[in-house]
C-alpha cells in the first residue's frame, strides 16, 4: 500500500459511554469524545449498540448520526431489533458481531459459516439500503470463505488472540492474520482488523500490506485517562503510520 494511501483508524467509543452509565447522567459524552476523535485524526468512528444497551444507547446513535461528519461504523448482533435500527438510521457500514449478553466484551469472532441462512438475509437488506456490510470474524479461510459466499463487501479479523499471547505463539496469529488478509484482499474483500490493539502490539498488524483499517476503543480510552483522547489517537495513529 503507498504512503498515499495510509491505513485507516476507526475508533470505537463505547467504553466512554461505559463510564458514563457507571454513575447515570450524561457525563462524558460519547458523541463529544467522537468529535475529539475526528479532529485528533480518526478516519471513523465505531458504536456498538448492544441488546442491553450496557454503553451505546439509542440516543447515542441518533445524535452520532447527526453530528460526525466521518463515517459511523455500526456494530451490531444479527437481530431483527438491530436490522431495524441500522436501516432506519442508515449508518456508513453496519459491522456484525456475535453477541453474548455474559460476555464482557466481544469473545470471538462471528460464526458466518455456522450461520449463513440467517446472516444472508441480513448481508442481502443492509446492502439494499446501500450500508457498507462488514463481517467481525476469524482470521480462518472457512469464515472468509462464508464472507465470499454471503457477499459481504469487508471482513474484520478479530485480533484478540493475537493480542492475548506473546513469542513464537504471537508470531503465528501474526502470520494467520497476515494469510488470511491477504485471501480476502484476492477475493476482492476488504480486510479490517481490531480487539486488544495496543502501543505495544499494534505495528506488526498494521505491517500487514493488505489491511486497510484498525478499530480500536478500549484501550485508546484507558489511555487518555493518563494523557487525553486527542493525544492517545494522534500516538497510535502515529505508529500505524510509521509501520507502512
Amino acid at each position: 500500500m503507498s504512503a498515499s494511501h495510509p491505513l485507516r483508524l476507526g475508533v470505537n467509543i463505547d467504553h466512554v459511554a461505559t463510564i458514563r452509565n457507571a454513575r447515570g447522567g450524561d457525563h462524558p459524552e460519547p458523541v463529544r469524545a467522537a468529535l475529539v476523535a475526528a479532529e485528533a485524526g480518526a478516519d471513523g468512528i465505531t458504536a456498538h449498540l448492544r441488546e442491553d444497551r450496557r454503553h451505546i444507547r439509542d440516543d447515542d446513535l441518533i445524535r452520532l448520526m447527526d453530528k460526525l461528519t466521518i463515517p459511523l461504523n455500526l456494530e451490531m448482533a444479527a437481530t431483527d431489533e438491530m436490522l431495524a435500527i441500522a436501516l432506519r438510521h442508515k449508518p456508513h457500514a453496519a459491522c456484525i458481531v456475535p453477541e453474548n449478553r455474559a460476555e464482557r466484551t466481544t469473545e470471538g469472532g462471528l460464526n458466518a459459516a455456522g450461520m449463513f441462512n440467517k446472516l444472508a438475509d441480513f448481508v442481502g437488506q443492509l446492502k439494499e439500503a446501500n450500508i457498507r456490510v462488514s463481517l467481525f470474524i476469524e482470521p480462518d479461510p472457512r469464515q472468509i470463505e462464508a464472507a465470499i459466499r454471503l457477499g459481504a463487501p469487508v471482513v474484520e479479523f478479530h485480533t484478540g488472540q493475537y493480542a492475548e499471547v506473546s513469542g513464537a505463539a504471537r508470531e503465528t496469529e501474526l502470520r494467520r492474520i497476515a494469510d488470511a488478509a491477504a485471501l480476502a484482499a484476492k477475493n476482492g474483500i476488504e480486510p479490517h482488523a481490531g480487539h486488544g490493539l495496543t502501543f505495544d502490539n499494534v505495528i506488526p498488524i498494521a505491517a500487514i500490506p493488505q489491511l486497510v483499517e484498525l478499530n480500536i476503543g478500549h484501550f485508546l480510552i484507558g489511555e487518555a485517562i493518563f494523557g487525553g483522547l486527542g493525544d492517545s489517537i494522534r500516538q497510535m495513529r502515529g505508529l500505524m503510520d510509521d509501520a507502512r
